[in-house]
């Protein structure tokens, strides 16, 4: 009979690359509320199994196997088994897998089309970026995690694709409308009303434009742009109820209930981490 764990989490920074974020995490009843990344998700499944939904897709990720989620996707997880899952992270920005995907050659952002990959290369040198992430020799730790980012975007992305389409459906130019005022009034109230009177649509027109354009309601993408604003402040050096406060939270416990349900640790260990 297999004894659950507890469960546990430790956030860190790269010794060589200081803006990617690294999580190490054992997860049973957690569950992570429906959020997106500026940058992308790496992670590694190496105990249980962990249930994603990524968009409209929902897989089932085992130990051994690779997730990978693009900027900007919705998703969200949770436990795909009784005992639970554990996994190694990795959040690195776009810039640097452009960086990485421009030295192998490659003149796009790289996307990855595949939620779950079985590729036990790819999953061998992930856990050794992973675990050189904090060596005190820089060198080394840089060398393991380039290793697995071309492993990844050779064998796993997307270059071939075609260019994004320029012109846009009205649903796409009112959800840009959307996001202007979202992001000039975060730190007060933003009701759908005012949304609405903005792109001179209806309320029922905003709430079926964020259901088809991210799957998720405006309230959703509300808290997931204020997380993000926070996110930024706190490593900017702000206090958390500072940050909260800028961000358009009621109060430092709201922020902390938030950040916790999307990212799995609290504010506190994000700002420890630097």
């Amino acid at each position: 009979m297999n004894v659950p764990q507890q469960e546990s989490q430790k956030f860190w920074r790269h010794a060589a690359f200081r803006e990617l974020g690294l999580l190490a995490a054992r997860f049973r009843e957690h569950r992570y509320d429906r959020h997106t990344h500026e940058g992308y998700v790496i992670a590694l499944i190496t105990e249980g199994c962990e249930r994603v939904r990524v968009g409209r897709q929902e897989v089932l990720a085992p130990a051994g196997s690779v997730l990978v989620v693009n900027p900007e996707e919705w998703h969200d997880g949770q436990a795909g088994a009784e005992q639970g899952w554990a996994y190694r992270t990795f959040y690195p920005s776009v810039a640097l897998l452009s960086e990485v995907a421009a030295e192998l050659g490659q003149a796009q952002t790289p996307l990855f089309p595949q939620v779950l990959l079985d590729d036990p290369s790819l999953s061998r040198l992930l856990a050794a970026a992973h675990a050189e992430s904090t060596s005190a020799d820089a060198t080394r730790a840089e060398a393991s995690l380039l290793a697995a980012l071309r492993r990844l975007i050779l064998w796993h992305g997307d270059a071939d694709r075609p260019a994004e389409p320029l012109n846009r459906s009205g649903a796409q130019r009112r959800f840009a409308r959307y996001e202007e005022m979202i992001e000039a009034g975060l730190a007060g109230e933003i009701d759908l009303q005012a949304l609405a009177a903005a792109a001179g649509v209806t309320r029922f027109q905003v709430i079926r434009d964020f259901k088809k354009l991210t799957g998720s309601t405006p309230a959703i993408f509300i808290r997931d742009r204020r997380l993000r604003r926070a996110n930024r402040l706190i490593q900017e050096g702000l206090s958390l109820a500072d940050a909260a406060f800028a961000a358009g939270f009621s109060d430092q416990s709201h922020l902390s209930r938030s950040f916790r349900a999307v990212h799995g640790i609290t504010p506190g260990m994000f700002r420890k981490a630097g």
